[in-house]
């Protein structure tokens, strides 16, 4: 018997209390980037939901974008009205988020993140995100993650 790990747990729990209805998938390794997921999961890398966290001077702002293309931090820090985004740092996402970077969730934090989701995202029926380890996925919908979340769709790119 093999026993689920802390982190996927956490996010099982937060995900059902949220009402998410996709699937979570532990996949057999790591897919710790938007690449390896697609292939693991036979979809375009577009329709993967990078959880992507920023050091906005201090506090956490965590951006879901598709892993078709690379958040430009300055238009992005412009956008929701701070003054830098910096990538955070191994210790800083662990911090905020609970979960490791490879496998930050969109849910599951110790206490709540301010969320801004892609709308690029939009173009796919299903997107899947990580679900709180570099091994562990999940199904969701554009309009599901945004409700789960809480986010505030923008252009990131």
């Amino acid at each position: 018997m093999t026993t689920e790990h802390p982190s996927i747990t956490r996010f099982r729990d937060d995900h059902t209390s949220r009402g998410g209805t996709g699937e979570i998938v532990v996949l057999p390794d790591a897919v710790h980037t938007a690449a390896l997921a697609a292939e693991a999961l036979g979809c375009d890398v577009g329709a993967i939901a990078n959880s992507l966290l920023f050091d906005a001077d201090g506090s956490p702002v965590l951006v879901l974008t598709s892993g078709a293309h690379r958040v430009d931090t300055a238009k992005v820090a412009e956008r929701i009205g701070v003054a830098t985004l910096r990538r955070a740092t191994p210790e800083f996402v662990r911090e905020h988020t609970g979960q490791v970077i490879g496998g930050v969730s969109p849910l599951a934090h110790p206490a709540p993140v301010p969320t801004y989701l892609d709308s690029w995202l939009r173009r796919y029926d299903v997107v899947w995100a990580a679900a709180g380890h570099p091994s562990a996925v999940f199904s969701t919908t554009f309009d599901e993650l945004a409700a789960m979340t809480g986010a505030t769709e923008i252009e990131v790119a």
